[in-house]
């Protein structure tokens, strides 16, 4: 493909600040960059159509993490590092709800809510005897307790009578959040071009070389990586694509069910868009087939998830699937996000572990701070 002299000038040369990827950490990173150089050419590389990954595919949870996904945590990693990642994520929240505001959010406060398996028992138990030093764990962050015991009273079936609540978790919508991000990005004159896979890049020292799949390749003054599940062509830190499937029901008369729900240890994951009940997970049922970036989705992952459904969360209830699809998450052995320059002019802010939401404003902003 030949670009013209207009659509060079106008869109192609005298980039200052290249983002690769248009999900919340681009458009966060970009934003903040606006602010700090409001003369900058600034401009967003997106592969798909729309957002490419998981920021308009994820399942809508404002939260911070479950107590046994915490505790699981606590084995991997110090006591100071799962305290400051927590933090993370509810100082991400509160920045993403100062940048585009909970009425265009549709963010709900519902609280959420760790089920336990009829095999998870021993968990449950452990949970339960953590819960106070989890919680004091917490308090600075808070400044007042997290979890509490609670008791079914959604009449889910095949679970424990007992869960784990906490009041502090919400939702919201994620396509008027990204349209509230573009939008934002779109009035602050930053640049956003669809449909362009960059293929390649090379720091020459005084620019960077960006090789798109036309082989076109446009010099460009610093690039940020922002592609998370997808950064692994650009980078050898510890980060890999996880896929997660989602389902939603059709609508559901008179639905009860409100909130944010977390089952076996966080794998799968469900709550109410409106009348509708909105369920993803299951990967653990194939880490390695889940291990990709293509955005299929499985049989095996479907029919556990539409089992889910009829065994546990809505069990005596006929509904129908009206949706289906998968999103790329950004995973490695550590929770902790990688943001880091990867050399004089390129950065990177990926390894969002699921967190994207939480997180994903915050870890833009702290990757603008490199320039």
């Amino acid at each position: 493909m030949k670009f013209s002299f207009w659509e060079k000038r106008s869109w192609l040369e005298n980039i200052d600040f290249a983002i690769i990827g248009s999900g919340i950490v681009g458009l966060s990173c970009a934003l903040s960059l606006r602010k700090r150089y409001p003369k900058s050419k600034i401009v967003i590389f997106e592969r798909g159509m729309l957002p490419n990954g998981a920021s308009t595919k994820n399942a809508g949870f404002a939260c911070f993490g479950s107590i046994s996904e915490i505790l699981e945590d606590l084995k991997n990693h110090t006591e100071e590092e799962v305290v400051h990642l927590v933090r993370k994520r509810v100082e991400g929240l509160r920045l993403l709800r100062a940048t585009v505001g909970d009425r265009q959010l549709d963010y709900h406060q519902y609280g959420g809510y760790e089920l336990f398996t009829l095999e998870d028992k021993d968990l449950l138990e452990e949970c339960l005897l953590q819960k106070s030093y989890i919680n004091g764990l917490l308090h600075p962050i808070f400044n007042e307790q997290v979890f509490f015991k609670g008791e079914n009273k959604f009449n889910f079936k095949n679970i424990q009578s007992r869960l784990i609540f906490n009041p502090f978790e919400g939702q919201i919508d994620t396509g008027k959040m990204m349209l509230a991000l573009i939008k934002k990005a779109t009035e602050s004159s930053i640049l956003i071009l669809n449909n362009w896979e960059i293929t390649k890049l090379e720091d020459v020292g005084n620019k960077v070389l960006l090789q798109f799949n036309s082989e076109e390749v446009i010099p460009v003054k610093k690039v940020f990586i922002a592609t998370n599940g997808f950064a692994k062509q650009f980078l050898i830190e510890d980060v890999k694509p996880a896929r997660a499937q989602v389902l939603v029901s059709s609508p559901i008369k008179d639905l009860s069910i409100k909130g944010t729900f977390h089952l076996d240890k966080g794998f799968y994951y469900f709550r109410n868009i409106e009348d509708r009940i909105l369920l993803g997970g299951g990967r653990n049922l194939d880490f390695t087939t889940e291990e990709t970036t293509e955005m299929e989705l499985t049989e095996r992952v479907q029919t556990r998830l539409e089992e889910l459904l009829k065994e546990v969360i809505i069990p005596n209830i006929s509904f129908k699937i009206d949706y289906r699809w998968s999103g790329i998450m950004g995973v490695g052995k550590q929770k902790k996000p990688i943001v880091k320059p990867l050399s004089n002019n390129v950065f990177c802010g990926v390894r969002l572990g699921g967190m994207g939401v939480a997180i994903g404003s915050s870890i833009g902003k702290d990757l603008s701070g490199f320039v």
